[in-house]
């Protein structure tokens, strides 16, 4: 029984002299990170397939019971729609693999990725290693509202063993934006309903709160209750905690694992970070 909790980034400007030490190497960020929250979001290599030497880096500073959540680049999810990239996933595969069992392959589908196209996913993921996690975010909005099409995806992942990761909303946008970084957060997330059903025995979960730490808690509140849920069924879940700014994200990230322990005894605390030396003139 494990509970794994993250932020959607391991660097992030505001945690300079909070969470990590001020002046980090690159190369040292992601393991200053991993005292505090032992799961991230690997979102840049959506951008990118990394070197194979720049994520050697990554295994190095974490354990192998850290899990990252690295997503598929935009060429092979958004660009072909993951049709014809032999290619592509060829050198993304043999690039990630020093992370051996910490990586998880999150395929993040644009939201006209939509019901008629669950073969192709299908076909994709089976071609995918037998030995390496998956899992599958969708946007389009009938996979949610239609109970056809939720079925149908359903029995798509399950036939690759893979599973659906929700990104939650719902409490972010139940009043407008109080702030810039709201305001940019409304513009660009989904909304989609929340969806509670695990596929596999580690269901992952994104979950988006507000600037208020207050409301961010309050909202996650439903979660900590589905999540004990799964630790006492066997199960080993993933939650990034999002704020529109992330300001606080490794803290509330924490908190969170606290929440669900206080419901679960029997989880294990997280380690207590390393201190971060306070700046000095000298």
């Amino acid at each position: 029984m494990g509970l794994h909790v993250g932020c959607a980034m391991w660097a992030h400007k505001a945690w300079a002299g909070r969470f990590v030490p001020r002046a980090m190497p690159a190369g040292e960020r992601l393991g200053a990170y991993a005292g505090w929250c032992n799961a991230v979001e690997g979102n840049t290599t959506f951008y990118a397939t990394p070197a194979r030497d720049t994520v050697e880096t990554w295994a190095r500073q974490t354990d192998p019971g850290f899990r990252l959540l690295v997503k598929l680049p935009k060429v092979v999810t958004h660009e072909r729609r993951l049709a014809g990239v032999e290619t592509e996933m060829r050198a993304f595969l043999d690039a990630i693999e020093p992370l051996g069992e910490r990586a998880v392959l999150w395929t993040q589908l644009p939201a006209s990725f939509g019901p008629s196209d669950a073969d192709t996913l299908g076909r994709f993921l089976r071609r995918l290693p037998a030995d390496r996690r998956r899992a599958v975010e969708v946007r389009h909005p009938e996979f949610y509202t239609e109970a056809r099409a939720t079925s149908l995806l359903e029995r798509t992942l399950a036939d690759a063993n893979a599973e659906w990761v929700p990104f939650d909303t719902e409490v972010f946008f139940r009043k407008p934006p109080v702030s810039e970084a709201e305001q940019d957060a409304w513009a660009k997330k989904p909304r989609l309903p929340r969806r509670t059903r695990a596929l596999t025995d580690r269901p992952i979960v994104r979950y988006l709160g507000r600037d208020s730490t207050e409301e961010t808690v309050q909202g996650w509140r439903p979660w900590t209750e589905v999540v004990a849920g799964w630790l006492r069924e066997g199960r080993s879940p993933t939650i990034f905690v999002h704020t529109p700014d992330n300001d606080d994200a490794p803290a509330l990230a924490r908190r969170f694992h606290d929440d669900v322990r206080a419901l679960v005894p029997g989880l294990d605390p997280l380690p207590e970070p390393e201190p971060v030396e306070p700046a000095t003139l000298f």
